[in-house]
Parts: C-alpha cells; sequence; structure tokens
C-alpha cells in the first residue's frame, strides 16, 4: 500500500537520493545536502505551528510504500509565496503597434516582469521514482495536497498555483535561459537555478532587464518553449488542468515554463470530496478512491478499491487501510474519486 505523510527527520537520506535523481530544473529540491535538511526542519516546524492564516509555512510529504518502507516520491505545499522574497515570473502579453495615417496594425507579444502571485499559495516540489510512476501512485501524489487544503483552509490562500518544469535537455540547457544569458547574464542554466534554488535570489533583481521584453527579439528556439513544458512534466499539467487550475500568461523566468493556478474552491477534488463517518469491515470494491484523514501532524493519505454507497454517510474500510490512515471506527475521513 501506497501512504503519503508528512516528511519526518528519519527521511532525510531518502530526500537527498530524490533530489540527485530529480535532476536539473527542479528548482525547489537543490542538490544540496544543508538545504535540504533545512527544508525538512522547516516543514516538520509548520505541521506543528498553529496557523490561522497562510503565512512564511512550506508544507512537504512524502510517498511511502508501507510494504518496504521506501520512500519513493515527495511534494509539497508552500502557504504564501513572495512574503519574504520576491516571487518573480514573466507575464505575456501583447501590446499593438498601429498607426492609421501608414495603415499599420500590429499586435507585439511581450514578457514583463513582475510579482502577481505574491501571496498565493504554491503546490510543489512533486517528484516521483521511475518505477512507480504507475498504479494512481502519481495522482495520489499530488491530489492528496487538495485534501489537506481542503480540510486546513485556514492556513492557505484562496489562490492556488503551480510552476511547471519548462523545456530543457539532458544537460539542463534551458534555450530561454540561453537567450537570457547570452544577453544578459554569464552563467549558465543550471547555475542560476541552483542559486535559486539555495535562496540566493538577489542576482535576478539585479541582472533581469526591467522593461518588457519583445518576444520577436528572442531566438527562435526561445521563442518555441514560452508556456511548453519539459516531457516529465506532461502528466502533471495535465492533471492539474483536469482539476480546474489554467494557463495566464505566467511563466518561469528561467525555462519560461507555465505557471498554472486555480481558486480553491473550483479545484475538481475539493469541489467533489465528501466527509464520510468510518466503519471498519471487509470492502473489496473496484472504484479507486482518495481517502485522507483530517489531522495535521499525523496526516495521512492513500487510494483503495472499494465500493461506496451513492449517499451514503459512512464508509467502510478494511482494517489494513484504516490503520494505515490512523483511523478507527467512528472517525471521519475524507474522500474522492481519483
Amino acid at each position: 500500500m501506497m501512504i503519503l505523510r508528512p516528511i519526518q527527520q528519519s527521511d532525510y537520506s531518502a530526500l537527498v537520493k530524490i533530489a540527485h535523481e530529480s535532476g536539473h530544473g527542479f528548482t525547489s529540491l537543490p542538490n544540496n545536502e544543508e538545504l535540504l535538511q533545512k527544508k525538512i526542519d522547516r516543514s516538520v516546524s509548520s505541521f506543528a505551528k498553529s496557523a490561522s492564516q497562510p503565512g512564511d509555512e512550506g508544507y512537504l510529504f512524502v510517498l511511502e510504500d508501507s510494504e518496504t518502507g521506501e520512500v519513493v516520491g515527495t511534494s509539497g505545499i508552500e502557504a504564501a509565496v513572495g512574503l519574504d522574497d520576491a516571487f518573480y515570473h514573466y507575464h505575456l502579453s501583447k501590446v499593438i503597434h498601429s498607426s492609421r495615417t501608414l495603415d499599420v496594425y500590429k499586435a507585439v507579444d511581450i514578457l514583463t516582469l513582475c510579482n502577481d502571485y505574491t501571496g498565493a499559495t504554491e503546490l510543489c516540489t512533486l517528484f516521483l521514482k521511475d518505477g512507480y510512476r504507475k498504479n494512481n501512485n502519481g495522482k495520489l501524489l499530488s491530489k492528496s495536497r487538495f485534501m489537506f487544503i481542503n480540510q486546513h483552509q485556514q492556513r492557505f490562500a484562496s489562490t492556488v498555483i503551480a510552476e511547471m518544469r519548462g523545456v530543457s535537455d539532458e544537460k539542463g540547457d534551458s534555450p530561454f535561459w540561453q537567450w537570457l544569458e547570452e544577453h544578459f547574464f554569464s552563467m549558465d542554466f543550471p547555475t542560476a537555478d541552483y542559486l535559486t534554488g539555495i535562496g540566493q535570489k538577489v542576482f535576478i533583481a539585479e541582472l533581469m532587464p526591467k522593461y518588457p521584453i519583445y518576444v520577436n527579439l528572442l531566438s527562435q528556439d526561445a521563442q518555441a518553449v514560452i508556456g511548453k513544458v519539459h516531457d516529465n512534466t506532461r502528466p502533471a499539467i495535465q492533471l492539474l488542468k483536469n482539476e480546474g487550475f489554467t494557463f495566464n500568461g505566467y511563466v518561469d523566468i528561467f525555462d519560461a515554463g507555465p505557471t498554472v493556478e486555480a481558486k480553491v474552491d473550483n479545484i475538481a477534488t475539493i469541489r467533489n470530496a465528501k466527509t464520510l463517518t468510518v466503519e471498519i469491515g471487509d470492502n473489496q470494491g473496484s472504484t479507486n478512491v482518495l481517502l485522507a484523514n483530517d489531522q495535521l501532524v499525523d496526516f495521512r493519505a492513500t487510494v483503495a478499491q472499494l465500493d461506496i454507497a451513492c449517499n451514503a454517510d459512512t464508509i467502510i474500510l478494511p482494517e489494513p487501510v484504516a490503520n494505515a490512515l490512523h483511523l478507527q471506527a467512528g472517525d471521519s475521513v475524507s474522500v474522492a474519486k481519483i
């Protein structure tokens, strides 16, 4: 059984392995052992904290194979971005160049540096090991965060965003960054990405062009990847689109990958989730359902095949599933079809 839970101090070595495997372009998991330890410390502190509004909390989850004890993936939530460090994006929009005298009318795409998502909740740090990208594991790793947000809405903003990994090759080279590097920076993409991941963002404000960039002045390769995702990220962005997330023209300043957004109340899993009372017994059904308890420090989520009556107020959980979710008969559990 695959169980999603908050990260613990004992997961340090597993997180180091995941950070190494995730490769270039995965800014939120820098291959830096000291910073990874700080991420765990911050997450443990955030789960233990009493919060009535979103602040500087960062919640990191891991996906564990209960049979082997192996940690096979991770995902996270930032309660509110940009409150301490500026949170940058480029916004893709248009300007009109026209002249009635010359009978000229032309729409031109521009990229404008902005901080429009300051204060939004961010879904982040989603990574699943190769051998486990099957059997709804990716959906569990991603969608369980919506269950957590729904159960603890005071801790999160009304707008939720997700920065999707942009196009880069196996060496970590980004066509979009190559153009920026040539004209404004003197460092390669992996270096810039790593510095951002470890919190050294001041160079962005110092070196980034302050005025809008005309897209048609970029190289053809750079233009071609604006708003496009890395091949490995396609399933993740499709999942979010199915949840109701939309792309509104905001792209990453390094690789031009898209940022998608949704209002909490419009997220499909949150809209469709039901709170049911637990009964313990046999229930070998055919419907894959996402299950999550309503706890904080002891939050648990999993996927199981069960039968659920349409208008029932209760759900029968097999004892192993209930135990894995730290649930007893009479407890409440959140349920959503996966």
